[in-house]
């Protein structure tokens, strides 16, 4: 069986995880903490980033781009209705947009900030730079967390699924860094009505079940975080 490193808090890693379960495929987990830089984790990808996907043939692919790129050029093509990148060249071009929005963008300006001062730094020795959270870095990720919600909910307010008519990557990747900032219990949902009734139709897919149900160690959600009625 396929095997996949990653991190309950990364985006990417969720994001990954969340296309092989909608795709029907399994692979099995390992919860890497790359602030360790182990040796045969960095022999997979010199890089020591998340997530890494190890196929049968123990073929390494990393980084979320490149995975899902190829997930659906292996099993996508195949799946009609149901393929997680469109046909469409410019469609498809739409979708990469908003993938790398959400992956890169939000990932910089608010998800990795948010993770990294409040989950891995507990999970850090002082030597791999763990400690307090930085007050500085908390606030100003807290303040960007308004402008991609607003971009949000535009989006989410004037199409039927973020990139057009049917579910895609971008909701996926989305979905995946809304999820973590939904369990930091850092999102105000009393002020995006919108993006929370887009949030609930991911929330509630079958695909979405093993997220909802994982913990980080030391960490608990916010009560809602698994009511898919929150």
């Amino acid at each position: 069986m396929p095997t996949l490193y990653h991190h309950p808090m990364s985006s990417a890693s969720r994001f990954v995880r969340l296309i092989l379960t909608e795709y029907g495929y399994q692979a099995d987990l390992i919860e890497e903490q790359t602030w360790e830089k182990r040796r045969d984790f960095l022999a997979l990808n010199p890089a020591g980033t998340l997530p890494v996907y190890v196929d049968d043939s123990m073929r390494a692919l990393c980084g979320a781009t490149v995975i899902s790129e190829y997930l659906d050029e292996t099993h996508g093509v195949l799946k009609r209705d149901r393929r997680l990148l469109a046909e469409d060249p410019f469609q498809r071009a739409e979708i990469r947009r908003l993938t790398e929005w959400f992956m890169q963008k939000m990932e910089t300006d608010v998800t990795k900030p948010l993770a990294r001062e409040r989950v891995y730094k507990l999970q850090m020795t002082a030597d791999q730079g763990g400690g307090a959270p930085d007050s500085k870095i908390l606030r100003t990720a807290r303040a960007n967390i308004r402008q991609h919600m607003k971009y949000l909910t535009w989006l989410a307010g004037s199409r039927q699924w973020l990139a057009g008519d049917r579910m895609s990557y971008a909701d996926l990747a989305a979905a995946s860094a809304v999820s973590i900032l939904d369990y930091l219990g850092e999102i105000d949902w009393s002020e995006a009505s919108v993006v929370k009734e887009w949030y609930q139709r991911l929330k509630s897919r079958p695909s979405f079940r093993p997220l909802l149900t994982e913990r980080v160690r030391g960490l608990t959600p916010v009560s809602h975080y698994a009511d898919l009625d929150f």
